[in-house]
């Protein structure tokens, strides 16, 4: 059995744990063997809890033998984006200027990670992120940084790159990342796992650790190999929270009542570069456009209705840029726009939120490729960032990067990535996005894809 637990869905374990099949302690013990082995070539774990994860194990198979009520998470083992605080652990150094305390280590979890708990989640530590390991954002030291399972020689996207490779070699079931302008859902379609970026509000962000309430255009969420589990995790993470101002009010529905519901009858359109983002392609991105197209039009013959969309939307970088003024903590400076650069702004995310939500009062759900591009060579992504920004459109390469779902973290409309196939042998990923609330429109369609066009694929280093 020990061996067959690493590709099993998480969903799968939780079963065997609750019928006494396996103990929670057992497929602890099994992955945290595979982070030994695995992980000094992935670099994919800042830091490792793996006697607290013991600790939590052994409560967990407790649990299980007292008869107590297990949770929908109950023994699975979790890792968590190096960033989010989880108590006891190290806090990054990128938190620092905004922290109430210089501690150094969180006294308390993230609203979120003390959801996954109470579903019976083993926290078992931080995955690295874009900047782990060095003093200055902006410099990176590639000793620390993730690596890509499919190629070690390559990026696995940022910023939850430690969560997206932890995923994708099966290092743990399920990871958890955080997504800012696509940082959830590119690490996804660059390691070739499924990656959620839910809506605005809808998982309580504020940190115990931070005193802010927290930046709207960022969201956690699962990076895993099965939407099933991204379902289940989503769900444990869902839900309105007094201690979050911009909380969502409502209670999310029941991801999983119609998870296997099929899209018959759905309508889904498809935009290759929302009629704006062909700026930014560079020389693959023709190639993984077509992959990416052929992918969506399969949804046809399971009954659903695929239409192109004609709709152009506008560049979303300067916008959000002039946004982000708002979402900064104290400690963390950033420019102050004129009345002019603000009122601009305004307008533009006024003119885009309206476009997007008059198009999905049409169709079900938007398809799109979450990436234009696939994982670069780690030489060529660190020139990128340091030193070639002046070669791409506004003078950085981020927008590049993250030309096909940043726009959905600055209009708070949840996405989600899910494998459809390669391009010179590297992953490449199917965006879906909904309208807020739709969750389950969006996980439906993705589990439905997934079924009938199944990436089971491991990469060489797993």
């Amino acid at each position: 059995m020990s061996e067959e637990l690493t590709w099993l869905p998480a969903w799968r374990i939780r079963e065997l744990i609750g019928k006494r099949e396996v103990s929670p302690v057992e497929v602890t013990e099994h992955f945290l063997g595979r982070i030994e082995e695995l992980d000094p070539k992935l670099k994919a774990f800042r830091t490792l809890d793996a006697s607290g994860a013991r600790e939590q194990a052994r409560r967990a198979e407790a649990a299980v033998l007292s008869g107590e009520p297990l949770g929908p998470l109950h023994g699975i083992p979790i890792s968590v984006k190096e960033h989010i605080p989880v108590a006891g652990l190290p806090l990054t150094k990128f938190m620092l200027p905004a922290l109430s305390s210089d501690a150094g280590v969180a006294s308390r979890d993230h609203l979120g990670i003390e959801r996954l708990r109470d579903a019976g989640a083993v926290i078992v530590g931080a995955n690295t992120m874009m900047g782990s390991g060095s003093d200055v954002f902006g410099q990176y030291n590639w000793d620390v940084e993730a690596r890509n399972p499919w190629d070690t020689g390559r990026v696995p996207g940022w910023s939850s790159s430690g969560g997206a490779a932890t995923a994708a070699a099966r290092l743990l079931p399920i990871a958890i990342g955080s997504d800012g302008g696509g940082s959830t859902r590119l690490p996804a379609a660059y390691s070739g796992v499924v990656g959620v970026h839910p809506s605005a509000g809808l998982i309580p962000a504020p940190s115990y650790e931070i005193p802010h309430v927290g930046n709207p255009t960022v969201t956690i969420g699962p990076l895993c190999r099965n939407v099933r589990d991204a379902a289940i995790t989503l769900q444990a993470l869902a839900g309105p929270d007094g201690r979050d101002w911009m909380s969502t009010q409502a209670d999310p529905p029941d991801y999983l009542a119609t998870l296997d519901a099929g899209v018959a009858g759905l309508r889904l359109g498809w935009t290759d570069d929302f009629g704006f983002a062909q700026m930014y392609a560079q020389e693959e991105s023709p190639r993984v456009l077509e992959t990416v197209r052929r992918a969506a039009h399969g949804f046809a013959s399971l009954g659903a209705k695929v239409e192109p969309v004609t709709e152009t939307w506008e560049d979303f970088f300067l916008g959000y840029m002039v946004s982000t003024y708002l979402f900064m903590p104290a400690g963390m400076a950033f420019p102050k726009p004129t009345a002019e650069q603000w009122s601009g702004m305004l307008d533009t995310r006024q003119r885009n939120w309206q476009r997007f939500r008059k198009l999905l009062r049409d169709v079900d759900v938007l398809l799109s490729p979450t990436s234009q591009i696939v994982a670069r060579k780690v030489e060529d992504w660190d020139r990128a960032w340091t030193r070639d920004g002046a070669r791409y459109p506004h003078g950085t390469f981020a927008p590049t990067y993250t030309s096909h779902t940043h726009m959905f973290n600055w209009l708070g409309f949840p996405a989600a990535s899910v494998p459809c196939g390669f391009v010179d042998g590297l992953p490449v990923g199917l965006q879906i996005v909904g309208l807020p609330g739709r969750e389950g429109t969006i996980l439906r369609v993705a589990n439905a894809f997934q079924k009938a066009y199944p990436r089971d694929e491991r990469p060489p280093v797993s």
